[in-house]
């Protein structure tokens, strides 16, 4: 009874041992191919492309570990995804909002660049070109050596960038433009009717943004006098004193802007440098009667 006693006992204190010994710790091991990604705003469209970096390492790229003809995850590991948070064009072409699956299959001469709707694939190797959203052409340029692959956001202006591949010597340019002046203007027509009645800040930054760049004068009009019906102030009334002379009418511009001028000497909360230009414009078009 002793020996027994004291195997039952040696077998709970070995599965006691053993339940105590800790689970195995998790960890991550870093990629060959490092995950990284760029973004862009264009106006107030948001563009971002996540990919991962492979290296040249000493390796024929073109036309050998990247095969010409053959679609390419664009990278490594997971395809590369590009999103837009609006509508765009892409080397002319629409490009609805949203995340894609970029897929390029390259060439010697000519690259085509595709847009796909399987924006979670690994690799290329079920890719279909059947859920293609865009397909586009473009011309490969020689470049500096870059040894990690490497995307680009390049010759920003107010409407449009031009999206770059860099690897190895080439690089692969992506024309994108955005109808920022279109996309604001729908917007606006949006939130100025959602405003409250006692608002008058939507309406006037809608017929401010309209008339500064010269965008349907109608909605300039209409959005202006709404601000100016709400709230008479310096801003209101400069406003529509801008409108009348872009309109020819000079005298009614000048009544306008006096006006403007003295509403805002009398308001604490106008500084000098707003009212400068105001009074500049002014003299500008009283020299013109």
């Amino acid at each position: 009874m002793r020996v027994r006693h004291s195997l039952l006992l040696a077998a709970a204190l070995t599965a006691s041992a053993t339940l105590a010994v800790p689970a195995r710790a998790d960890f991550k091991t870093p990629r060959a191919s490092q995950n990284a990604g760029v973004t862009q705003t264009i106006g107030t469209t948001d563009l971002a492309v996540k990919y991962c970096r492979p290296g040249v390492k000493g390796r024929k790229i073109w036309g050998d570990l990247v095969p010409y003809d053959k679609p390419w995850r664009t990278g490594a590991n997971e395809v590369t995804t590009f999103s837009t948070t609006d509508d765009i064009t892409v080397e002319g072409q629409p490009l609805p909002a949203g995340t894609y699956g970029l897929v390029t299959i390259p060439g010697a001469d000519q690259w085509t660049i595709v847009f796909s709707k399987q924006k979670d694939m690994w690799g290329a190797f079920t890719y279909d070109p059947k859920q293609d959203q865009l397909r586009v052409t473009v011309k490969p340029q020689p470049t500096e050596m870059h040894e990690w692959m490497l995307f680009t956001f390049d010759y920003t202006t107010a409407d449009a960038c031009e999206l770059a591949l860099r690897w190895e010597k080439l690089r692969v340019p992506v024309k994108i433009h955005v109808d920022v002046n279109g996309k604001v203007l729908g917007d606006a027509r949006a939130a100025v009717a959602a405003a409250k009645p006692d608002d008058w800040r939507t309406p006037y930054r809608a017929a401010s943004f309209a008339n500064d760049n010269d965008l349907s004068p109608a909605d300039a009009a209409t959005w202006a006098a709404a601000a100016l019906k709400v709230k008479e102030n310096f801003a209101t009334v400069s406003l529509m004193a801008k409108l009348a002379k872009k309109a020819g009418n000079t005298k009614e511009a000048i009544e306008r802007m006096t006006k403007a001028i003295a509403l805002g000497k009398a308001d604490k909360d106008v500084l000098a440098e707003q009212i400068a230009p105001m009074e500049k414009l002014l003299a500008d078009w009283s020299a013109q009667k």
